[in-house]
């Protein structure tokens, strides 16, 4: 069942993408209309789009059901917008993932599906490679390679990075690796035609897409979204000074709301910001610290930003 996918013009995803978390109750039930509210605002204040059961939705925690709810919330945000859709498709399974890529695809309304190299397992490069040649033929749906090998434990290499880029269907690759290293600085001068970099780690956002990357689809941005939207926006007009400084402020943001595992400190200030009904994330994840929480609270308080969203504690 090959895509027919021949060729690729400039980079369908541009600009900033933001995986929203999953808003719960007190008592852990999913809180559709926060999450409504949280796909309105960020589409609002200038993401070009929104990741639904991304590693910040702690979609691994979510239901069969409460998945297909959440996908069709932020579908829903996204159609209202303009905007486009991706949805994390996580599995070490091939078979599986294909299954549920096609899935998606019968919805008609998700642009691409954000697929790490399979987790766990560590088949190898040369069997990553094989895998999303199998979901790209068969899956139906445009993907965006999730390179995170400090979640995976696969390490991807330029070369097998430049093979998936050939391949037809594959849009993109959300880079968060760690570092900026070689491959990342090869990688960004020389991407395959038609394929979006976008920054993963949100911590070095700013240097990435000064050195390249066309966006990022970054957690952080839950919290001061035109912000993060604007720092991209500097950097592609060419305004350094001002993106370096913006760059620098969010970089400390960033570290501060990953002081404690993501995405419990996003949760702990959006709560704190009164934009969701509750903190709780559901186990393994504990909520945060209070101290943790208020620390990056005060970093997200930006006067200048015109932020409506004022910390309470």
């Amino acid at each position: 069942m090959s895509q027919g996918w021949t060729m690729k013009p400039n980079p369908t995803f541009n600009g900033l993408y933001v995986p929203l978390v999953t808003p719960f109750t007190d008592d852990l039930r999913l809180a559709p209309d926060a999450l409504a509210r949280l796909a309105d605002e960020a589409l609002s204040a200038g993401a070009s789009g929104l990741v639904a059961l991304g590693t910040t939705a702690e979609s691994a925690t979510l239901t069969a059901e409460e998945k297909q709810t959440v996908v069709r919330i932020c579908s829903a945000a996204c159609r209202a917008h303009g905007a486009p859709l991706i949805v994390g498709v996580g599995t070490n399974d091939t078979a599986t993932a294909i299954t549920s890529l096609r899935e998606l695809a019968a919805t008609g309304d998700v642009a691409a599906a954000l697929v790490p190299a399979p987790p766990y397992i560590r088949p190898g490069e040369a069997g990553t490679l094989a895998h999303f040649t199998a979901l790209a033929e068969h899956g139906g749906i445009p993907l965006i390679v999730y390179d995170i090998p400090y979640r995976t434990g696969q390490t991807l290499g330029i070369g097998t990075i430049a093979a998936l880029g050939r391949l037809p269907g594959v849009v993109g690759i959300k880079h968060a690796t760690g570092a900026i290293d070689a491959t990342t600085v090869e990688l960004l001068g020389s991407p395959p035609p038609g394929f979006a970099v976008l920054g993963g780690d949100d911590v070095v956002l700013s240097p990435l897409v000064a050195a390249g990357a066309h966006g990022g689809i970054v957690a952080s941005a839950n919290v001061r979204t035109a912000d993060y939207a604007e720092l991209i926006s500097l950097w592609r007009r060419g305004s350094g000074a001002p993106a370096r400084r913006l760059g620098a402020e969010l970089a400390r943001l960033s570290a501060a709301l990953f002081a404690e595992p993501n995405p419990t400190v996003i949760k702990g200030v959006l709560h704190a910001q009164e934009r969701i009904p509750s903190p709780a994330v559901r186990m393994p994840l504990l909520a945060a610290a209070t101290g943790t929480v208020r620390r990056a609270a005060l970093l997200a308080e930006c006067p200048d930003s015109n932020s409506p969203f004022p910390p309470r504690y």
